[in-house]
Parts: structure tokens; sequence; C-alpha cells
């Protein structure tokens, strides 16, 4: 039996619940806009170029699913801002990642660059945790996980 023949249909996995989430670009703007401290809805509409229903639906969604928060910032009449929680602030990673990946294989180019508490602007690469060495992509197989580990995680 081959990888594609062990797993179930549809193919479950932590990408997909990711995507459920994360898997449209407004979503994924809106989180860039709140990392880059923009944190009202007019400000996230006026640069992302969501239309509004779609962009107050986003962000509800977002909410929902814990990677932001919405906090009052006036009372008459009643507005929020919107501020990422820790799960939204892990994402700043894969954001840079594919802003990187932007850069080298489209036209688009920057206009920030992301600067590390060491001073340095960041330059995301992946590596391997047991030895060092530097991920590309092309160095991964998948493996299948047996049931015990499965569950255990």
């Amino acid at each position: 039996m081959t990888f594609v023949e062990s797993l179930e249909c549809p193919r479950v996995c932590s990408i997909a619940a990711a995507l459920t989430v994360l898997g449209e670009k407004w979503s994924l703007l809106v989180v860039r806009e709140l990392s880059l401290g923009v944190h009202r809805f007019d400000q996230i509409q006026r640069n992302t170029g969501a239309p509004r229903d779609i962009l107050a639906n986003r962000l509800r969604r977002l909410e929902d699913a814990g990677v932001l928060e919405r906090r009052p910032y006036q009372e008459h009449p009643v507005r929020h801002d919107y501020r990422l929680t820790e799960s939204g602030n892990e994402l700043r990673p894969i954001l840079l990642s594919l802003s990187q990946w932007g850069e080298r294989w489209t036209d688009q180019v920057n206009r920030v660059d992301w600067v590390h508490t060491c001073g340095e602007i960041v330059d995301v690469t992946h590596t391997c945790k047991a030895c060092g060495e530097q991920v590309t992509g092309l160095d991964l197989r998948p493996r299948v996980r047996d049931a015990a580990t499965a569950a255990g995680r």
C-alpha cells in the first residue's frame, strides 16, 4: 500500500483545519494589517480592499476561531478595534514566509521589512530541529503516524 492509498479520503489533516480558519485572502490580509499595527475596521478595509460585508464576516470568523479579539475603544456609539491573540501572533512567521515567497516568485516587492528584537531584518529560513540543517522542501517526505502517535498529539 502506498502513502496515498493508506490515508482516508477526504484526507484529514491540520493543514485543512488551518485553512478552514485562514484559507482565503481576506483573512490573511486582516492578520497582515493587525501585524502591521492597523486595528480599526475602516483602516483594515481601506488597506485590504475587502468589501465591508466580507470584512465584517472575516473579522467575526477570526474572532470565533481565537485568532483575534475585539476591544471597545469608544462608548457612544460603541466602536471596537481588533488585536491579535497569541494564536494570531504565531501567524506572523507564516506571513513572513509567504511574503518572502511572494518577493521571490512574483513581481511584487515588499514595502515593509520585519525586524527582529535583535535589531536585524528577518529572513525566515526553516531548519530541522533535530539536525539544524535548512529545510528546502525538496528534502521532505511524508510518513504516516501510527494511531497512538496521532492520538497523543
